[in-house]
C-alpha cells in the first residue's frame, strides 16, 4: 500500500490550471522530493492532500484513506509543516502542543511531547508565550505540531525557508531519524542541495503538470551528466565542441567555457579537438552535475520526462 497515491487529480481557480491531471505514488518510508518553481502547483497539491482544498477531479488516499470521504482517518495519518507562521497568541509553547495533541483524541502526551521539544531545541522554551518567539522558534514550534500525534506520514512545505543553519541541522537530524524509524516523509523546498542531499526520489512539477520523476541520483545521471570547464588561450572554443555548450550565451566568459559531459571517456576527444585547433588549455576543471543542474534544465524544456 502506497503512503499517498495521488491518481489524475485536477484542480482550477477561475482561469488558473493550477493542477492538470497530477499523478503520483509516494511509498511507505520513502523521503520524497516535490520540486517546482513559485506557482507550478505544489502547495495546491498539499493542500488536497491535507483536506484543505478539494480537487475539481482525481482521487488523493493517505495510508490507504479517501482525504475527501474518509477526511478523519486520512487527517489522523498526516502531519503537516505549512509554510505560513501560523500560531495561537494566547498560549506557551507547551500549551499549544498540548491542544494540538487534543485535536487528535492524545491524552497524557507529554511525554512525546517533552521528545519533540527536545529534538527541535524548544525545552527551554517550553512555558514562553508564542508571541515572544522569533520566527525561527516560531517555525520549530510548527514542525513540532504537526509531528505532536506521531503521524506515519510528514509533509514539509518549505520548512527551512528563511531560517538558520543551526534550524535545518536540527530538523533535517530529527526528521532523518523519524524517517528511518519508518515515517514517510515529503519535502517541498527551493533548497536543491537539501532535496539532493535528503530525498530518495523526487518529482518535479511545472505548470500543474509532472515533468520529471525518478530516483535522485537516476535524475542527475540520466539528465545532467557532468561539467567539464575549459580556459584556453591561443584561440577559442573550436566549432566541433559548439553543440555541447552548456547555455552558451551564458557559460562563454572570455575563453572560459563549460562543456556537457556524460562520460569521462568523452573528456581525451574534447582535448584533442582543442589541441586540434590550435588551442592551448590553461586550466581544466571536471565539476559533477547535481539537481540544480537538472532542475535548470528540466524547467528550460531542455528535457523531457
Amino acid at each position: 500500500m502506497a503512503a499517498i497515491q495521488i491518481t489524475q487529480v485536477e484542480k482550477r481557480f477561475k482561469s488558473l490550471q493550477a493542477l492538470g491531471g497530477v499523478s503520483l505514488s509516494i511509498e511507505e518510508g520513502e523521503f520524497f522530493g516535490l520540486l517546482g518553481p513559485n506557482g507550478a502547483g505544489k502547495t495546491t497539491l498539499i493542500s488536497i492532500i491535507a483536506g484543505l482544498t478539494r480537487a475539481d477531479a482525481g482521487r488523493v488516499t493517505v495510508q490507504g484513506y479517501d482525504v475527501a470521504t474518509e477526511f478523519r482517518a486520512a487527517r489522523q495519518q498526516l502531519g503537516v509543516v505549512p509554510q505560513e507562521l501560523v500560531f495561537d497568541p494566547f498560549f506557551s509553547v507547551r500549551e499549544t502542543l498540548r491542544l494540538q495533541s487534543g485535536y487528535f483524541g492524545l491524552k497524557n502526551n507529554d511525554q512525546w511531547i517533552d521528545e519533540v521539544m527536545a529534538n527541535l531545541d524548544l525545552t527551554d522554551k517550553a512555558d514562553v508565550n508564542m508571541r515572544a518567539l522569533s520566527g525561527g522558534m516560531k517555525r520549530r514550534v510548527l514542525v513540532a505540531q504537526a509531528l505532536v500525534h506521531k503521524p506515519p506520514v510528514i509533509v514539509l512545505d518549505e520548512p527551512t525557508a528563511g531560517v538558520d543553519v543551526e534550524l535545518r541541522q536540527t530538523l533535517w537530524k530529527f526528521i532523518g531519524r523519524l524517517n528511518r524509524e519508518g515515517h514517510t516523509v515529503v519535502l517541498t523546498t527551493h533548497y536543491l542541495e537539501e532535496a539532493q542531499a535528503l530525498c530518495n526520489r523526487i518529482a518535479m512539477l511545472k505548470s500543474g503538470k509532472v515533468v520529471a520523476l525518478d530516483t535522485t541520483a537516476a535524475l542527475i545521471r540520466r539528465i545532467s551528466g557532468s561539467r567539464l570547464i575549459l580556459s584556453l588561450r591561443d584561440g577559442g572554443l573550436p566549432p566541433v565542441l559548439q553543440p555541447l555548450l552548456l547555455h552558451p550565451e551564458e557559460s562563454a566568459s572570455g575563453n572560459t567555457y563549460a562543456l556537457r559531459v556524460s562520460d569521462y571517456a568523452e573528456i581525451e576527444p574534447i582535448l584533442a579537438a582543442v589541441r586540434e585547433s590550435g588551442a592551448a588549455i590553461e586550466e581544466m576543471q571536471l565539476q559533477q552535475a547535481d539537481l540544480e543542474d537538472v532542475f535548470l534544465q528540466i524547467m528550460d524544456g531542455e528535457v523531457s520526462r
